[in-house]
């Protein structure tokens, strides 16, 4: 591999894999979709709709919110942003989230969800760029509490451009004074100068790690180097030279 990036986020116990994964076609992870309530709310869940970017047989980038089960062969998609569900069941069924309808307008309206047949995919969030806009989705995905989207932190990121191009960020930081790091407004305006169109903020901090060659493009923060993580994103190229 020419070129070889970290992605999705997961949980340090068990290494499991929180976000949906998509390899030659086949779903092989899936979006954490249960929150448990705390305090008062112990007995409530919050079901939120995690983002990916994906790039289909045709090489078409898409960035999308998922709905994802293990009983099903594809992800399904909504190009909008979806406030979370909230309700006391810890997982909710497919086919209650799936007929799940928008638009209290309209006399039939449509479903929000479709199949999203791609051939590759990997997840994180929230979403950064929307329509070439910086329309940050973290209330929708409850990615970080409170202010925390204002902190500057190792940061990894994925976009596209109008006319085809993927751009893969990779920020390094938590060094003071010489790389601190980048918000995810300060990374949203990055990738937007670059020129994409959608973007989604993948996971960071010490899992941060962009290799070109085989080479470290960033320092990572953690003091043993590069992290171990369940998932990659792997750019493969033929008798070429990346650089």
């Amino acid at each position: 591999p020419l070129l070889v990036v970290n992605c999705t986020f997961f949980e340090f116990v068990q290494s499991r894999n929180l976000n949906v994964v998509i390899q030659n076609g086949r779903l092989l992870g899936y979006n954490n979709a249960s929150i448990a309530g705390r305090g008062k709310d112990t007995f409530t869940y919050r079901h939120p709709f995690g983002s990916a970017i994906g790039i289909s047989k045709k090489r078409k980038a898409d960035v999308a919110w998922l709905l994802t089960d293990s009983s099903k062969r594809f992800a399904y998609a909504s190009q909008n942003a979806i406030a979370p569900i909230k309700d006391s069941v810890a997982k909710p069924e497919f086919k209650y989230v799936k007929t799940l309808r928008i638009g209290s307008g309209h006399s039939k309206p449509s479903p929000v969800f479709k199949k999203w047949k791609m051939q590759t995919a990997v997840g994180g969030g929230p979403v950064l760029l929307q329509n070439g806009k910086i329309e940050i989705s973290n209330n929708e995905e409850l990615k970080f509490a409170g202010k925390a989207i204002d902190d500057k932190h190792p940061r990894t990121a994925m976009g596209y451009t109008a006319d085809g191009r993927l751009i893969v960020l990779c920020v390094q930081g938590r060094y003071p004074g010489v790389a601190e790091g980048a918000t995810l407004t300060q990374q949203a305006h990055i990738l937007k100068d670059l020129g994409c169109t959608e973007a989604i903020n993948l996971d960071g901090g010490g899992s941060s790690c962009l290799l070109i060659n085989g080479k470290q493009t960033i320092t990572p923060s953690d003091k043993e180097g590069q992290r171990s993580v369940p998932a990659v994103f792997i750019i493969k190229q033929k008798n070429k030279v990346l650089k």
